[in-house]
């Protein structure tokens, strides 16, 4: 990745990041997946070539957000206004 598609991918995390929380009150506040989910999406060793960026953000919203919620929906509300 050059310097140039680093700074694009830069603002596109910093965008869902922004739209995250943003929309968090629209969020499911639980996960909706089972003990284990992770693992059984996740292979287990790392890809043999890099992956592009967007099979790498798509996985952000497909996989890591679904699990995600816990995180958020554990602290004090009054932490996310």
């Amino acid at each position: 990745m050059n310097a140039e598609e680093f700074r694009k991918h830069g603002k596109e995390m910093v965008d869902f990041v922004a739209d995250f929380w943003e929309n968090i009150r629209e969020r499911q506040p639980l996960p909706d997946v089972k003990p284990g989910y992770i693992s059984a999406v996740v292979p287990k060793d790392p890809p043999a070539h890099p992956e592009d960026w967007q099979t790498i953000f798509g996985d952000l919203e497909d996989v890591v957000m679904k699990v995600i919620k816990l995180i958020y929906a554990l602290p004090d509300p009054s932490l996310i206004d």
